[in-house]
């Protein structure tokens, strides 16, 4: 196994690991709209938080090696399930042609009263 960390992404704010490889896969741990510099949430808004875990996912991925291309999997929370097509317009933005197996849940609440959680599996090292 080998734990990734990457300035690239807000610092845990828990007990866990941005991500783990195990190959040939990369667990990327739930990803809010924090900024990476400050620790600080992004913004208020949905738009501007899921932006920003989704950027924050990208970087773990990328730490490893590997591109948004070969995420197999999306976990998703959200606080409102009503955000949903707003969701899909964003991720549309990072998941165009490929499209990665993906979840959207509603939850009553998220870490750091986030809006917005994502998780991924990837695959990496050319598996």
């Amino acid at each position: 196994m080998q734990f990734i960390q990457t300035s690239q992404a807000p610092s845990a704010i828990g007990p866990y690991s941005q991500g783990i490889v195990s190959p040939p896969f990369l667990f990327v741990s739930g990803q809010i709209g924090l900024h990476p510099e400050t620790g600080r949430m992004v913004g208020p808004e949905f738009g501007v938080q899921a932006r920003r875990a989704i950027e924050n996912m990208r970087a773990i991925v990328e730490a490893t090696g590997a591109t948004l291309s070969d995420v197999l999997s999306v976990d998703v929370f959200v606080t409102d399930i009503k955000k949903f097509e707003e969701f899909n317009a964003i991720y549309t933005e990072y998941f165009d042609r490929h499209k990665p197996a993906r979840a959207v849940v509603e939850v009553a609440g998220l870490p750091r009263d986030a809006l917005v959680e994502i998780r991924a599996v990837a695959r990496v090292g050319g598996a």
